[in-house]
């Protein structure tokens, strides 16, 4: 991801380029979909619990990517 700088940039031209990549990172476009199971759910706990996660439930990995497909198409 593009990292925020602290230090005010230099010149204008460095100033445009990191207003485009805050604006993007801000509205997502950047970086890798999270997989929205809870974080509860892959521990050792969770799995003898029997949550889902993706890798181990088919319809759980149907409603994530679901999930992720329809967040997409909203953005």
């Amino acid at each position: 991801m593009a990292e925020r700088k602290a230090a005010a940039p230099k010149d204008d031209a460095q100033a445009e380029v990191q207003k485009v990549f805050d604006e993007a990172e801000d509205k997502g476009y950047l970086g890798v979909p999270v997989d929205p199971t809870p974080k509860e759910n892959y521990t050792v706990a969770g799995v003898l619990a029997g949550k889902p996660t993706p890798e181990t439930d088919a319809g759980h990995a149907r409603e994530v990517r679901q999930k992720l497909d329809d967040d997409a198409r909203q953005r």
